[in-house]
């Protein structure tokens, strides 16, 4: 009588078939994190020279993604047409009119921390010509050399004026005569004109019985507050032998007191305010 084979129990045959197929607990490591864990064993079999090198150069690529991407992210932010804006004026003839760029982004925060103005705190420029224009309404003119508008710059200029524009000039030693020259195109019939220290900007937030203050020497003459009217209305205000937009600058720009930097922003705050109330 031959042997019978014993039937094998099903349960235990399960059991070791799902023993093979999953010889450990846990699911098995990726082939990306086997990658990961080599190269991590890579970088620190390096020699102390090399490996301080690799890690420097990491650190370096960081920094000039973060450089170049935080100002496109802050750009890409929706922006509200109804906050107020200072737009920077490109011009030609050789002059620095892009200089101290942070000059008006620190007078927005300011003015928005001092008064209830809505401000958008953000550096940008336009030149005349372009379609955007007039949906400037505070342009900021500046810089140390030659301006140079072309004809159909000054009659742009002349309709955003009397359309309700307001134009701010400081001269930041060295645009007096070349900026005099070029308002002289657009408004043939009058000169820049001195107000006197009781006009209403000297008054209308801050008090400035003394007129426009003195941030910088230049010349070491008086400073000067003058203006262009239209209508009765000031559209042009030019600043001469003061220079409060250098006080507006980050502090390491110019080295400037923070007392003198704190009477420039008020300043400034107060070109704001009557240009916009005016």
């Amino acid at each position: 009588m031959g042997c019978r084979a014993a039937t094998p129990d099903p349960r235990q045959y399960k059991h070791r078939s799902l023993a093979h197929l999953h010889p450990r607990e846990g699911p098995a490591p990726s082939r990306g994190l086997l990658l990961y864990t080599r190269h991590l064993t890579f970088i620190a079999s390096l020699p102390p020279i090399v490996y301080i090198s690799f890690v420097s150069k990491i650190f370096i690529s960081l920094s000039v993604f973060c450089a170049l991407a935080v100002p496109v992210l802050l750009d890409a932010q929706p922006r509200i047409e109804s906050q107020f804006r200072i737009t920077r004026l490109k011009y030609s003839g050789g002059g620095d009119w892009y200089n101290d760029p942070s000059a008006e982004v620190n007078l927005l925060k300011f003015v928005g921390q001092h008064t209830t103005i809505d401000v958008d705190p953000r550096y940008e420029f336009v030149d005349l010509l372009s379609e955007k224009l007039f949906s400037h309404s505070f342009l900021f003119v500046t810089g140390h050399g030659n301006v140079v508008f072309s004809d159909n710059e000054v009659q742009r200029l002349r309709t955003y004026l009397t359309s309700g524009g307001f134009l701010y000039a400081d001269d930041d030693y060295g645009m007096d005569r070349a900026f005099r020259r070029e308002m002289k195109r657009v408004f043939p019939d009058q000169d820049l004109v001195e107000l006197p220290f009781s006009y209403g900007l000297y008054h209308c937030h801050f008090e400035f019985p003394g007129g426009p203050p003195k941030t910088h020497k230049h010349d070491e003459k008086p400073p000067q507050g003058l203006g262009l009217f239209y209508q009765g209305r000031l559209v042009v205000f030019y600043t001469y032998e003061s220079n409060p937009s250098d006080g507006w600058a980050d502090p390491e720009v110019h080295g400037d007191p923070e007392s003198v930097r704190q009477e420039a922003l008020r300043f400034g705050t107060n070109i704001v305010v009557w240009a916009l109330t005016r």
